[in-house]
């Protein structure tokens, strides 16, 4: 049984008769069928398969381990380097070559903890390990034209359980600057023109917010009915 939420990592602190309960409900799925359970922590839907009982029912009341210990945090230890774990992330593909480190700057001084990858494996890989919020692609990080991108097909292939919660942005010389149609058509959030780069810190500013008003009410609502 699934003990800790796959977005924010924390125990889960389901009672012994909702674990019974729920173990029941996952028995009784039909093969590719799913259910949705809330993370008691950070509320965000948690899809679970036949696959997610990993025990018999008798199995079921077995206590997770004990949380670990945070005395530290009385301490005055605390540095800014666990300051940037609660920072959203973000993940930057681009090659090196001028307005790269802007462009990161400009992220980092808007409250995110940047990543970055010299390679679409590379990038797949972190993308693995770690929930982005935004994922920033020039469209020169990869040779050839952007349909031909394989890390742009992928974002563009990716299931919208996942997807709805990345703010995807494409910058190049062929893209237009908050143009709403070509984010639309490009399967992306936001676009930028590489002549506006000097500004991306209020595009930013703009976009994301605009973002958040948009779509934040209709996420909420689809966490309510289990489509997210």
């Amino acid at each position: 049984m699934i003990w800790n939420c796959p977005h924010c990592r924390k125990n889960l602190q389901l009672s012994d008769p909702y674990q019974k309960k729920l173990h029941q409900a996952l028995s009784a799925l039909e093969p590719g069928k799913r259910l949705t359970i809330k993370c008691t922590s950070c509320k965000k839907p948690i899809m679970l398969d036949r696959s997610s009982i990993t025990g018999p029912v008798d199995t079921i009341g077995v206590k997770p381990p004990a949380p670990p210990d945070i005395d530290w945090i009385k301490g005055d230890n605390f540095n800014d380097e666990e300051q940037e774990e609660d920072l959203p992330m973000a993940l930057f593909l681009a090659p090196d070559k001028p307005g790269r480190e802007q462009i990161r700057s400009t992220l980092e001084s808007l409250g995110y903890q940047v990543v970055t990858a010299d390679s679409v494996p590379q990038a797949l890989e972190r993308m693995n390990l770690i929930n982005f919020f935004s994922i920033i692609y020039h469209t020169s990080f990869e040779e050839g034209a952007l349909d031909d991108s394989t890390f742009h097909q992928f974002m563009r292939q990716m299931p919208m359980q996942q997807r709805r919660y990345i703010f995807y942005i494409v910058i190049g010389p062929k893209m237009h600057t908050l143009y709403e149609l070509q984010a639309l058509a490009t399967s992306a959030n936001l676009t930028i023109n590489d002549k506006d780069l000097s500004y991306i810190e209020n595009i930013l500013h703009r976009a994301i917010p605009n973002y958040e008003n948009m779509f934040g009410p209709m996420m909420e609502e689809l966490k309510a009915y289990g489509k997210t």
